[in-house]
């Protein structure tokens, strides 16, 4: 093609596409906030930490029922005083909240750990068990063991966790996967994923046949650098389990979680640190598998942004883990809009798939992510899709902005969580659960300066995806990715 049609061309795309990143924009910033409602707060009133705070939030649905997990009350150096639950089981009509027992020594009944982290949740339909996997924290605040909780009575009522993993130099960003299809060869198997950054973010897998009563070790390859990996369960049984390591990469078991082969690669990763000391998750992915066995893996990258300038939320799918699409960019905002998007939670409506796939994505994001902790205004926000990710809704803004001094401030900055959650409804509608905060001065010592709670879409978000189509280039930045060796994130 000739050099000056090519520029003819280029510059007609870029008219097309200034035209629709304006309308994004404007939809982005102008639309009010959707009703809110409140699912937990913080009870616990003890002043080393943060009083009235709840953070870090992960959901699961199965059916009409969907439940949250989060931490609540939490610490500046790791961890909380307990996890709290959040469940529904007429999709998301009302709402049942309380924390767990038998972890802390702040809970109810008291447990042994002196501190307890990164909640995650999964359901086992063969054996009707819904489970929490946390990390227990001891007085040294050092990742000291894997647990889970479960409850036999629809995510109404807890029991007293059982220990996955105990003994190991130390332990963090642990989650949970069940395998909920019925043809599945290993229905009913769940999987247990974490690191540890004492041996260098060595990865661990374990299962359970049971319905988390027990639990055995899975064999890995010797896998170093790994953090915040997502088993996910394919309809024929494989298990996918996206992480951080070198980029975005995924293990694979094809015989129910007894080993796993890997790394494939996803993708590299180009993170640009937001603005303002915030806690970000530095592109943790977010996984979730459709009907069919699609895998969609999520996570916030800067390569659509010249010079790494702000973050997309961008996507990349798999039918069995090894072999990945090329990365996609979620179309929120222009490639020259000045917002910052990150911490994304994606969700899939599990009765669609393939090219009819809906799927959901909230995320924060600062509209002009050139700010600072004074001036940054984190805001929370929603796209979809009903085409399986080839084209997306405009986005609707949820609520904010935050004012990031009134967050927990943490070790790794102020503090919504390094994860976010989106679950379906049996009505179709996508619940986003998030961390929501009022005020600006939340500091230690003070149980009336921290606001901020779980909240959710009041009535769900209905998925009516759109016409402004995901793109895979032009990539304008390609960078290192980031080093995880000993890095630890509770």
């Amino acid at each position: 093609m000739p050099a000056s049609r090519r520029m003819r061309l280029a510059r007609r795309a870029t008219v097309v596409a200034g035209a629709i990143g304006l309308v994004l924009s404007m939809a982005l910033t102008a639309l009010a906030n959707v009703p809110i409602t409140i699912l937990s707060t913080d009870p616990y009133t003890s002043t080393q930490n943060y009083h009235q705070t709840e953070v870090e939030p992960d959901t699961f649905s199965f059916g009409s029922t969907i439940v949250g997990t989060h931490q609540t009350g939490r610490f500046t150096d790791g961890g909380s005083n307990d996890i709290g639950w959040i469940t529904s089981t007429d999709n998301g009509a009302t709402w049942s909240h309380g924390f767990l027992p038998g972890t802390t020594v702040y809970s109810t009944p008291a447990g042994p750990w002196a501190r307890i982290s990164d909640p995650a949740v999964a359901y086992d339909p063969k054996h009707d068990v819904w489970m929490i996997n946390s990390l227990g924290l001891d007085q040294f605040v050092n990742g000291a063991s894997i647990l889970t909780s479960r409850s036999t009575d629809g995510g109404l009522t807890w029991q007293n966790p059982v220990t996955v993993s105990q003994g190991l130099p130390s332990y963090d960003k642990n989650w949970i996967g069940c395998d909920t299809w019925a043809s599945s060869p290993f229905y009913g198997n769940c999987y247990v994923e974490w690191d540890d950054p004492g041996q260098g973010n060595k990865l661990y897998m374990m299962r359970s046949t049971d319905g988390g009563l027990t639990w055995q070790s899975s064999t890995t390859p010797s896998a170093f650098g790994v953090l915040g990996g997502q088993p996910v369960s394919l309809p024929n049984g494989t298990v996918v389990v996206p992480l951080e390591q070198n980029g975005i990469e995924a293990y694979v078991s094809t015989n129910g979680g007894q080993s796993y082969t890997g790394p494939f690669s996803i993708s590299s990763l180009n993170f640009h640190p937001p603005a303002g000391n915030i806690r970000d998750g530095e592109g943790l992915p977010s996984a979730e598998v459709d009907a069919g066995g699609t895998v969609y893996t999520a996570w916030s990258d800067c390569r659509f942004r010249s010079g790494c300038s702000a973050n997309d939320i961008v996507f990349s799918t798999s039918t069995d883990g090894k072999t990945w699409s090329a990365v996609k960019r979620i179309p929120a905002v222009p490639v020259s809009n000045a917002a910052d998007m990150f911490i994304p939670g994606f969700g899939v409506d599990h009765t669609t798939s393939g090219a009819s796939a809906h799927l959901g994505v909230a995320f924060y994001f600062y509209p002009n992510g050139n700010c600072g902790v004074s001036t940054c205004n984190l805001t929370a926000g929603f796209v979809s899709s009903t085409d399986g990710g080839a084209t997306w809704s405009s986005p609707t803004k949820l609520f904010g902005g935050i004012s990031l001094t009134g967050l927990p401030n943490t070790t790794l900055g102020y503090m919504v969580g390094d994860y976010i959650s989106t679950s379906f409804g049996s009505n179709g509608k996508a619940y986003p659960i998030m961390a929501n905060a009022k005020g600006s001065n939340c500091v230690t010592g003070n149980p009336t300066a921290c606001k901020e709670a779980m909240v959710t879409a009041t009535s769900g978000l209905a998925v009516t995806g759109g016409n402004h189509p995901a793109v895979s280039g032009p990539v304008r930045f390609l960078g290192p990715s980031p080093s995880l060796s000993g890095r630890t994130a509770f």
